[in-house]
C-alpha cells in the first residue's frame, strides 16, 4: 500500500525531484562564476535536466560532473561563438539605431535586424541541449540548432519563453522571485528542466533514446 510517505508516493517523487533541482542549481551557479566556464557549465546542466527528465541518472552530481568534464572545452568554444553571435547583432542594433536614415528604411532594418536576433536566439536555446545530447563538432552543434529551430518553430517558441519570461519578471519585478533567492534555488535548473520536457520530445526524432 502506497501513502504519502512512501518512496514511490506522487508526494516524495515530487520532493525528491525538487531537491535534484536544488542540487543542480547550486551546482551551475558554482561552476559558473568564473564566467569563462559558462559554455561548459549551460551543457552539464542541460545534460542533467535531460537526463532527470528521461530518469537515466544515478547522482545529479555524478552526472552533472561528468557532463561538465567532458564537455569542458567544446562547450566553452561553443560559450564564445554564442558570445560572439550575441555581438553580431547587438552591433547591427546599435548601428541602425544611431544611423541617419528615413523613417521606413529604418524600420525595414530593424526589422531585419529583430528577425536576426530572433534566428539567433532560437538557435541558441538548441545549441547547448543539443551539445548535451548528442556529439558533433563546433560547426555542426550550430549549424544543427540552427536547422532544429527552424524545423520545430513551436518547440524553440516554448523554448525562448519559458527562458526569457522569467528573466524579464525577475528583473522588472525581483520580488515574484524573493529578490533573487529563487533563482539562487532552483531557478537556473527549473527553467532547463522544463525546457528539457520540450526538447525530449524533439531529440527523440533524432536518436535520443528515453
Amino acid at each position: 500500500m502506497i501513502t504519502i510517505f512512501s518512496a514511490n508516493s506522487p508526494a516524495m517523487r515530487f520532493l525528491s525531484k525538487l531537491a535534484d533541482l536544488m542540487v543542480l542549481n547550486l551546482l551551475f551557479v558554482a561552476t559558473s562564476l568564473p564566467l569563462v566556464t559558462l559554455g561548459a557549465s549551460l551543457t552539464a546542466l542541460n545534460a542533467t535536466a535531460i537526463s532527470l527528465v528521461t530518469d537515466r541518472y544515478d547522482s545529479v552530481p555524478r552526472t552533472y560532473f561528468d557532463a561538465f568534464r567532458s564537455n569542458l572545452r567544446q562547450g566553452t568554444l561553443l560559450g564564445l561563438a554564442a558570445l560572439g553571435l550575441v555581438a553580431v547583432v547587438a552591433a547591427w542594433y546599435v548601428v541602425v539605431d544611431r544611423a541617419e536614415l528615413d523613417s521606413v528604411v529604418r524600420l525595414v532594418l530593424f526589422a531585419a535586424v529583430l528577425l536576426l536576433a530572433y534566428r539567433v536566439a532560437g538557435t541558441l536555446i538548441f545549441v547547448f541541449p543539443y551539445q548535451a545530447t548528442f556529439s558533433d563538432s563546433v560547426g555542426r552543434v550550430l549549424n544543427n540548432a540552427r536547422r532544429m529551430s527552424a524545423r520545430h518553430p513551436l518547440a524553440a517558441l516554448a523554448v525562448l519563453v519559458v527562458t526569457v519570461l522569467p528573466v524579464v519578471v525577475g528583473v522588472y519585478y525581483p520580488q515574484v522571485f524573493g529578490w533573487g533567492i529563487v533563482w539562487l534555488a532552483f531557478g537556473f535548473s527549473g527553467i532547463a528542466f522544463v525546457n528539457a520536457v520540450v526538447l525530449v520530445t524533439v531529440f527523440k526524432k533524432y536518436g535520443l533514446e528515453a
